[in-house]
């Protein structure tokens, strides 16, 4: 299943920390956690094919930069009385996790630019499968059946998606790969330094570091005028990955997962993947051929294999019963 940290909150891959469901959630609230997740995964999963038209114009790096900024300062703005526990801890850990953050998304946009957003989505999915690998790698922690059958299928379906007749991979298909594995990473480090941190602050850090980090090396090696910022067709973008992608998505994770059962939101935030190419075919016209089905398949197969071990399909006749009573 996904990881959590030591005091039992789920560990996602953009960046965040989200409480364990309420146990006496009740059923209307159950509808709700999983509306606000199906949205989360909508505004996600449109970003792919958003991010794609920006990069026509504004530099990856710089498209980076201001994201992750404008969403540390909305999340500041939102935490304002989280920062009165502010320490050390939090500046080291934010860092530390930052750049995990930041090399991720920096492949992924990179990626980006040279294949197309329904593959970038998918193949940014392999993330999920690489988590339980890294994490016998950190603490010993042995990959179980269903880890190491996820593995297998994901391969499978990164062949189908990305191997041409000469079997070789594009650039823009490997970095994306690339960018899975820091994804992977970056879950684990979150894993090692989260334990006793207040959510919401942690999470600003976070984002305040991978935004620094992109200033840095955006400044120095990319050109961009900001004053096209200011122009309709690329303001309203940068507005939406800022506000709704970045911060407004993360909320409602964090309201989703407060009143789902964890395997129930494993599945739907599985699906990001899946609206990634749904938006990439609608309003990018990505072409979608039976090979790159077979392979996204395969994919989201073994992202719910090692996500989930399939838990969804073993609900217990107690849970059955309490659905019951609260419908």
């Amino acid at each position: 299943q996904a990881p959590h940290d030591a005091r039992g909150r789920t560990i996602h891959e953009k960046g965040t920390l989200i409480s364990m469901p309420d146990p006496g959630a009740s059923h209307a609230y159950t509808r709700l956690g999983r509306f606000a997740l199906i949205v989360t995964t909508l505004l996600w999963g449109s970003s792919f094919t958003i991010m794609k038209d920006a990069l026509a114009t504004v530099p990856a790096l710089w498209l980076l930069a201001i994201r992750f900024s404008g969403a540390a300062m909305l999340m500041a703005l939102i935490g304002i009385r989280s920062l009165r526990r502010l320490d050390r801890g939090y500046l080291t850990g934010g860092a530390c996790m930052g750049v995990c953050l930041y090399l991720a998304y920096t492949l992924q946009t990179y990626g980006l630019v040279h294949t197309t957003p329904g593959k970038n989505a998918f193949l940014t999915a392999v993330y999920c499968v690489l988590v339980p690998f890294f994490t016998w790698a950190v603490v010993r922690k042995r990959p179980d059946r269903y880890n190491i059958a996820a593995a297998l299928l994901c391969v499978a379906g990164v062949g189908l998606v990305s191997l041409n007749d000469q079997l070789s991979i594009n650039a823009g298909d490997l970095i994306t790969l690339l960018c899975a594995v820091f994804y992977a990473a970056h879950i684990v480090s979150v894993e090692k330094l989260a334990p006793g941190k207040d959510i919401t602050l942690l999470t600003v850090f976070q984002f305040a570091f991978a935004g620094l980090y992109s200033w840095l090396f955006s400044l120095p090696t990319e050109r961009f005028d900001m004053g096209l910022l200011l122009q309709r067709e690329l303001l309203w973008p940068m507005v939406y990955l800022c506000v709704m992608a970045t911060t407004v998505a993360l909320l409602f994770q964090n309201v989703g997962q407060r009143w789902s059962d964890p395997a129930s939101a494993s599945v739907i935030l599985s699906l990001e993947s899946v609206f990634g190419v749904l938006s990439s075919v609608l309003f990018y016209g990505d072409p979608v051929t039976g090979r790159l089905l077979a392979g996204f398949g395969l994919i989201f197969v073994a992202v719910l294999c090692s996500e989930t071990k399939f838990g969804f399909l073993r609900k217990k006749p107690n849970q059955r019963k309490t659905c019951e009573e609260g419908g």
